[in-house]
């Protein structure tokens, strides 16, 4: 059904409009491409000639298809070529106003069959096609930086929207090579709605000053496998588009979780607006630069402490589980002597049996020589008795997530751990201080929360509470280096930083399935392929289980009180029913 678009137009050539020439032009498709003056239209051609350049260079394109590829093109400055195109898609700023003027133009230039898109990423295409005389041919056709190889196009159908427009194109996307991912015309679509809500929570953490940039990047980086951390990412798209999206959707939605962070309009008020000016969270070499150079805000190196650290040599871990055996592990191959506390003896075996199996798959895979396991091997110990705790620097404990036998296990340390040594939870969502609270030492309390598999993870989340002394937060860190781990440090409260900017983003999933706006597998889709996650969030939950995924919205929701964290309906009916995910078989999805 694509066949028939021979001809198009593409009004807008900056990044993204010069990328949607390039992908018209890669599959053979006559374009003519509008800017609004001769300047810009010079500026657009070198966009498109930077780019097919680059190509050539990584030998992605050969010389002579970089030339039939600019052959195709038509670089105009008048809008009046665009009389013959079959569809004529716009990529200008996301102003409403200028966007009603363009179309109202085209309706009376372009032939009655022709289809018009607009390339929007979060303006309501209704409101574009009522500016035209005919609004059935008006979709949205919105790709994603860098449109010749981001493969996601959401494909947006209004309610007037002729169904056979709709099919064609779609088709045509199809034929480009992309993905089409069928939406309706609500604020965002599917990856921006989801996407910017996560941005912002991101951005108000970091105008709190909860974290720093680093912290919250690494975090997210480093814990969820994202390609680039949010603020970062916000850089990369541009603080004034950013704050253009938010305000739009807040506007359309009405949900605060949109209303954008005051900190984004005062930095885009003063100029910093991301890579393109040199300067946004982040300070680059130049503007247009992706290199970050060092600012004020810059961290110290590593090991530069402010106070004394405390000694650690002897290391405890209570616990018997996947989590403790791997904090176990980490510890004994970094060096460290370690003793380790389980219910019974059989779970001592246990753990050492599993921590034999685990060494022996790094030798077998070269990730460790026979000595180094061997070594690794006789620095650990395990008992049944808490008391063999006494004399260890530091005690970690990785037991199960209820706060009644944390606590108790906290009081017992508190007695039995000599002066001086830090008390350590992984919790992951439960408070530090109650845990700190339940001890005559808070100041030696603090929170470690590794991320499974802790051998294979990276990413320490180091959470202090109002009580904890510096030297132990500096101390953490230090050893969290030392053990071969990335520390983020933050405040001690739920979600820390990744759960915190994570599961709201998943909820927000849920409630779009909840509202049919869209299928489970192209919520997935587009996230993956729009925005290069690793998993879409249907994935995700049904990975890490509904019941925890619950769980842990539900403390975010207590936590902060906000009505756009409440868990989704869906969400609470799935668990109830027991469908908590790969676990069981069926969770969003069915699982052989």
């Amino acid at each position: 059904m694509a066949r028939d678009f021979t001809k198009v137009g593409v009004i807008g050539l900056g990044t993204m409009g010069a990328g949607i020439v390039e992908v018209f032009a890669r599959n053979g498709i006559d374009v003519v491409a509008v800017e609004v003056d001769d300047d810009a239209v010079e500026r657009g051609r070198e966009h498109l000639t930077n780019s097919t350049s680059r190509a050539v260079a990584r030998g992605k394109l050969s010389a002579e298809d970089e030339a039939a590829l600019i052959g195709r093109v038509q670089f105009t400055s008048d809008m009046g070529q665009l009389k013959d195109c079959q569809l004529v898609i716009e990529a200008v700023p996301e102003k409403l106003e200028l966007k009603k003027e363009i179309f109202a133009k085209l309706d009376q230039i372009v032939a009655d069959d022709a289809i018009l898109a607009t390339n929007t990423s979060s303006l309501p295409v209704t409101e574009i096609a009522v500016a035209t005389s005919n609004p059935k041919r008006v979709v949205g056709m919105h790709f994603f930086n860098p449109a010749p190889v981001m493969q996601f196009v959401e494909v947006i159908k209004t309610v007037v929207t002729a169904d056979d427009i709709f099919e064609r194109v779609k088709g045509l996307a199809e034929r480009l090579g992309k993905r089409p991912v069928v939406v309706g015309d609500k604020a965002g679509f599917i990856a921006n709605a989801l996407l910017f809500g996560y941005l912002n929570h991101a951005v108000s953490m970091y105008e709190s000053k909860y974290a720093t940039r680093e912290d919250i990047d690494a975090a997210m980086k480093l814990g969820c496998g994202y390609p680039m951390g949010p603020l970062a990412l916000m850089d990369l798209i541009g603080l004034d588009t950013a704050y253009e999206i938010l305000d739009t959707m807040y506007k359309q939605g009405r949900d605060r979780l949109h209303a954008p962070s005051p900190i984004i309009k005062q930095m885009v008020s003063a100029g910093l607006k991301g890579r393109k000016t040199g300067r946004g969270f982040y300070t680059y070499a130049a503007p247009g630069s992706s290199q970050v150079v060092d600012d004020h805000l810059t961290p110290k190196p590593n090991g530069d402490h402010e106070v004394p650290l405390r000694q650690i040599s002897r290391v405890g871990v209570v616990g018997s589980g996947t989590m403790a055996t791997g904090i176990i592990e980490v510890f004994a191959k970094a060096g460290y002597d370690v003793v380790y506390v389980a219910r019974a003896e059989s779970k001592v075996e246990g753990v050492r049996s599993a921590l034999a199996r685990s060494l022996e798959k790094a030798v077998q895979r070269g990730k460790t020589t026979e000595e180094e396991r061997d070594a690794a091997l006789a620095r650990i110990a395990g008992t049944t008795r808490l008391d063999d705790l006494a004399d260890v620097d530091i005690v970690v404990e990785a037991v199960v997530e209820d706060l009644g036998v944390k606590k108790a296990l906290f009081e017992n340390l508190d007695e039995i751990c000599k002066p001086g040594a830090i008390l350590a939870t992984t919790t992951s969502s439960l408070p530090v201080i109650d845990c700190a609270s339940a001890t005559k030492r808070p100041q030696d309390v603090i929170g470690m929360h590794f991320f499974n598999p802790a051998q294979v993870m990276k990413l320490v989340e180091v959470v202090h509470t109002v009580s904890t002394a510096e030297d132990v937060v500096a101390t953490v860190q230090d050893v969290c280096t030392k053990v071969g781990k990335h520390p983020v440090t933050c405040g001690d409260r739920a979600g820390f930083i990744v759960n915190a900017l994570l599961f709201p983003y998943l909820n927000d999933a849920v409630k779009m399935l909840e509202a049919n706006y869209s299928t489970a597998d192209d919520i997935d889709t587009a996230m993956k392929t729009g925005c290069s996650l690793p998993m879409g969030p249907f994935e995700l939950l049904d990975v890490v289980g509904l019941d925890v995924s619950l769980a842990i919205e539900r403390e975010l929701y207590l936590e902060f009180r906000e009505r756009g964290y409440a868990p989704a309906p869906l969400l609470e009916h799935l668990v109830t029913a027991g469908y908590l995910g790969r676990k069981t078989g069926r969770g969003f999805r069915t699982h052989a």
